[in-house]
């Protein structure tokens, strides 16, 4: 696979850089409008966050920038050690595939699929063969507790349990970021207290969880709180993001190529750990 040709800082353990980065991004769209303004933040390994704000306040750009939906106007942009501006469009979908985990809030389940089915095709893009992808789809399933209702349709459960088969599909390949957009803005209030139960446990497992909200009771019950209004960031509860001279890491970038801590040379479209081969990132993005 073509290692991009970009300056290669020395391997470090993944303590050593943040999950996200983000150092003075903006994002201006057609018409001059700033939907992000300079906004610089850093999100550690294993941190469970609300980006809370009104609509408008720019919270929905910042989650397709950190997922490498889009491009910023201006800055730079980490995640997990990568500067995703030196990626092409073939070892950003590879990123994607390997490293984010998405949940929106409107579920995106395809009708007459089943769960498993469901969770399983949103393992494609990582070139596993259907047999191994429909196995980590179950086991996803039974991680969420829908393990009894793995050959249900989308029609037969109910809209908890829709969200949650959402949250298997984007932890089926084991992704250290989950990104969840207004994931109960869907759901009456049991529900969402459930989904909310299972995003704190899939945290403790250890993944980096970003909750985007303009619930400030939601935010309120998670460990850190990141507050937007106009495209800026106005407030942050661990108050040490970049902008105050303080991070949860140590700034230093990684290279594509790096092996997370081994030295070895690795790309962004290669397994995490699965033992099974990765084929060559696709040329179309992966939503």
């Amino acid at each position: 696979m073509t290692h991009p040709a970009t300056a290669r800082t020395t391997a470090a353990p993944r303590a050593a850089y943040a999950m996200i980065s983000l150092t003075g991004v903006s994002r201006t769209y057609p018409g001059g409008v700033a939907a992000l303004d300079s906004v610089s933040l850093e999100i550690g390994h294993g941190e469970l966050v609300a980006i809370v704000g009104p609509s408008g306040s720019g919270k929905s750009t910042m989650l397709n920038l950190v997922g490498t939906l889009d491009r910023p106007s201006a800055g730079r942009i980490e995640i997990d050690g990568y500067d995703v501006s030196k990626l092409s469009d073939n070892q950003l979908s590879a990123l994607r595939a390997t490293t984010i985990g998405f949940v929106f809030q409107h579920f995106h389940l395809a009708a007459r699929v089943t769960a498993l089915d469901n969770v399983a095709d949103g393992l494609i893009y990582t070139g596993l063969p259907q047999s191994e992808r429909r196995r980590r789809a179950e086991a996803a399933l039974r991680r969420v507790g829908l393990g009894h209702r793995t050959y249900h349709e989308p029609h037969e459960l109910s809209g908890g349990e829709r969200q949650r088969v959402a949250i298997a599909r984007a932890v089926a390949g084991d992704p250290p970021l989950l990104l969840a957009d207004e994931p109960t803005g869907a759901l009456d209030s049991v529900s969402g207290n459930g989904v909310m139960d299972l995003l704190h446990e899939l945290n403790a497992s250890g993944t980096t969880i970003v909750i985007i909200t303009h619930d400030r009771e939601i935010a309120a019950g998670l460990p850190r709180q990141v507050g937007m209004r106009d495209g800026r960031i106005v407030s942050d509860s661990a108050a040490n993001h970049p902008e105050t001279g303080e991070g949860h890491g140590s700034g230093e970038v990684r290279d594509p190529g790096e092996e997370r801590g081994s030295g070895e040379e690795r790309d962004p479209g290669e397994g995490r750990g699965s033992g099974s081969s990765v084929r060559e990132p696709v040329e179309s993005e992966v939503a």
